[in-house]
């Protein structure tokens, strides 16, 4: 099978519904959907996130970030944690473990080499889209967080299929777009219910345009993709540093700010 008549394939199973799952990534799944049940009680999500050991980890060192951080003072347990960052936050953190879980299958050095660089380059995103929804755009800034952190899964998904076939991820921009976030992207998006507003944003990212006044969750997916300080391994030529609308030394001050909720998610090492 060649290159597009992978694509095709891939493709064709997508619109077909036919998406399926790493175990690992449907065991976060569960996880999740417990934690988003409203008559999920507080000790019931502090025993789930325990069952889970890198969660309970970065659930912590969210936790102790300057984004959630009280008055300097660090939590050391993920009781005190959950209580710190709260329900939706949470939900952000779930859904990192599950975006990492899809590298974990990956055998070829290369592949999980395009898989590390993805998921820092996704960790730089989505610490920054919520330094950027708090400070210029005004959206919400934990589903700023979490639509960073979901906005690559196609991507993530396409990386855990790229054993099967090979030479699939070679340089080919305009095929790779469509297939990606045209095809599979929508399909895995659906699959893992993520929320409407969520879902449009990150639909709309290959060819969105900034607004002259950046206000839209879509504007803060944009603009934290173009100053991302790691570029996605499956991206085509974006803009980088020098080419955004904020000035340098805001530019500057919102990467210092969004440093320790990246690392907080977790380096790119697969395990």
């Amino acid at each position: 099978m060649n290159k597009l008549e992978a694509f095709g394939y891939i493709a064709a199973q997508a619109a077909r519904g036919e998406i399926t799952f790493p175990t690992s990534v449907n065991a976060v799944l569960r996880l999740q959907l417990a934690l988003e049940d409203p008559d999920c009680h507080v000790e019931e999500a502090i025993r789930l996130v325990l069952s889970e050991p890198q969660l309970a980890a970065r659930t912590v060192a969210m936790a102790n970030t300057a984004a959630f951080g009280a008055g300097g003072v660090q939590v050391t347990n993920v009781r005190a944690a959950v209580l710190r960052i709260g329900y939706r936050r949470l939900r952000g953190l779930v859904a990192a473990l599950m975006v990492r879980q899809f590298g974990h299958r990956i055998a070829d050095p290369v592949l999980r080499a395009k898989a590390e660089q993805l998921w820092a380059h996704t960790a730089y995103v989505a610490a920054l889209a919520q330094v950027l929804a708090r400070r210029v755009t005004r959206v919400d800034p934990d589903t700023a967080l979490f639509a960073g952190i979901v906005h690559e899964v196609g991507g993530f998904y396409l990386l855990s299929r790229a054993d099967e076939f090979p030479g699939l991820l070679e340089d080919d921009p305009e095929n790779w777009g469509a297939l990606c976030e045209d095809v599979v992207s929508a399909e895995v998006i659906r699959k893992l219910s993520i929320p409407a507003d969520v879902a449009g944003a990150i639909a709309a990212l290959r060819d969105g345009v900034l607004n002259p006044e950046p206000h839209t969750l879509l504007d803060t997916l944009l603009l934290a993709n173009r100053y991302a300080t790691v570029a996605s391994p499956l991206g085509a030529g974006e803009d980088r540093l020098d080419a955004g609308p904020l000035d340098a030394a805001i530019v500057r001050a919102l990467l210092d700010e969004a440093a320790d909720t990246a690392q907080a998610l977790g380096d790119a090492t697969l395990v």
